[in-house]
């Protein structure tokens, strides 16, 4: 006569809970962690940067106003924050 744990080994249930939570560590680890990184700052000096590195730049510290400005216009904006604190 089998007992209560005997029973319990031979559930299916424990395999599928166990299997679970398994799945539960594996996604969180794939998932928790950043996916996709965020690029870094541009380095160096702003007139050397593209725009697109200055919008992102602007962009990253909520300074950027719109997408028409110019190169000159972003190049002063970035100038002008280089050394404001990041928020």
């Amino acid at each position: 006569m089998p007992t209560p744990l005997d029973r319990a080994l031979n559930s299916k249930n424990l395999f599928f809970g166990f299997a679970g939570l398994i799945s539960a560590a594996t996604i969180w680890s794939i998932w928790g962690q950043d996916m996709f990184p965020k690029e870094e700052d541009p380095k160096g000096e702003p007139e050397t940067w593209t725009e697109e590195q200055m919008k992102r730049w602007l962009t990253s510290r909520n300074l950027m106003a719109g997408n028409t400005a110019t190169r000159e216009e972003l190049l002063a904006r970035v100038k002008a924050n280089l050394r404001a604190p990041r928020v």
